[in-house]
């Protein structure tokens, strides 16, 4: 079963552009991983970056979270972050039609 994951970067002051420039390495990179269906970052109006994801299996996403990948990303952002993301995990419950009714 796919798991979707939201993951939300609060940039520090004046560096929400150059975070979202920074991630672009490290998404690439975690494009080739395996059960990568979806990485992809967003501008929210809160000032925040949210990362949108989609893997095919728990057991894939467990395996990105150590990924050489992510080291990539991680310190590509490091001094452009407050803190640790906020990372939230979601099984999609499918509703109304197939391609509109989950992610």
């Amino acid at each position: 079963m796919t798991v979707v994951v939201t993951a939300v970067f609060q940039p520090k002051p004046g560096k929400q552009k150059e975070l979202a420039e920074a991630m672009r390495r490290g998404i690439e990179a975690v494009h080739t991983e395996k059960g990568c269906e979806l990485y992809a970052i967003h501008d929210a109006e809160d000032g925040t970056v949210t990362m949108i994801e989609k893997w095919t299996t728990v057991e894939d996403l467990d395996v990105h979270g150590d990924s050489d990948q992510v080291k990539i990303l991680r310190t590509d952002i490091a001094d452009l972050i407050e803190g640790p993301a906020t990372v939230t995990r979601m099984t999609p419950i499918p509703a109304g039609t197939e391609s509109q009714g989950a992610l």
